[in-house]
């Protein structure tokens, strides 16, 4: 893959799924990497592969909803670096349940998570990817961040909001002349850790959801994902979108509009049960 040779590239959630697949693909393209998670075990694996393929690699545990934190990082990538061109804002979880029973601390934390670290990880890696002259901004969306379903309303408020901020942001780098390209991503059903690891409101069995996620969504291999991203990234596209199902599922929200609801409420309340309905 063309484009990224001498890049400097930075990763957040990089210790699985989308996000080492992405440290990789980028490694094997000739970048450089600044790689964080909280999962530091996974983080040192990825750190390992990425130094068994010989790419320069900085890795940290970062915590994306630390604010402070996050700033500080991004002082110590540019220098420890001499300059960022590129930012993967890809840390995400994820929590099911009505939000009728879902307690605030729960869509809190995921709006944390899934936006402010977003949001954090793009203001604080700004200033450098704009004086870098070829900088880059990829936030990682979903295909919940194109529709919305019964359950997932903490995940879909999170990744509509990334999609929301990501197209301004857009928007403003073309208007203000700044040498930014922006991209936001919206993955379909992934085989990554995010629904073995995701929360579940009082009543619905998390692992059961994890399994019934793994077997009757995830289509797309990691690697598969982080190639798309990555052609999509060195063609400046303003969206991807990731896996054939992402794709199905845009062009029925695109044709029906709010029909889309009465479809998709059969299908979705299969691959979420919830008792209480």
């Amino acid at each position: 893959m063309e484009g990224f040779a001498g890049k400097i590239a930075v990763v957040t959630g990089a210790g699985s799924g989308i996000g080492r697949a992405l440290a990789l693909e980028l490694g094997r393209s000739g970048a450089s990497l600044a790689i964080s998670d909280v999962d530091t075990d996974g983080l040192a694996q990825t750190e390992e592969m990425l130094k068994a393929i010989g790419a320069p690699v900085k890795a940290d545990r970062l915590d994306v909803t630390e604010r402070e934190a996050v700033l500080a990082y991004a002082d110590a990538v540019n220098e420890h670096f001499g300059k960022v061109n590129q930012i993967y804002n890809n840390a995400g979880i994820g929590h099911t349940g009505d939000i009728e029973v879902c307690e605030f601390k729960d869509i809190d934390r995921v709006m944390d998570v899934d936006f402010g670290g977003v949001l954090n990880g793009t203001k604080a890696f700004l200033p450098y990817l704009i004086a870098s002259g070829d900088g880059h901004v990829i936030n990682i969306s979903s295909v919940f961040g194109l529709f919305s379903c019964a359950g997932q309303a903490a995940y879909n408020a999170a990744k509509f909001a990334v999609r929301g901020f990501t197209e301004a942001l857009r928007q403003e780098m073309i208007l203000a002349g700044h040498p930014v390209g922006v991209t936001t991503v919206h993955p379909g059903g992934i085989k990554t850790a995010i629904a073995r690891n995701a929360t579940a409101a009082e009543g619905l069995d998390a692992a059961e959801l994890a399994t019934l996620f793994d077997k009757r969504a995830a289509r797309t291999s990691p690697e598969r994902a982080a190639k798309v991203i990555l052609d999509a990234v060195r063609k400046n596209k303003a969206r991807v979108l990731v896996g054939p199902d992402a794709k199905v599922l845009d062009v029925v929200v695109r044709l029906t509009g709010s029909g889309y609801q009465r479809l998709f409420m059969p299908l979705f309340g299969k691959l979420i049960p919830a008792p209480h309905r």
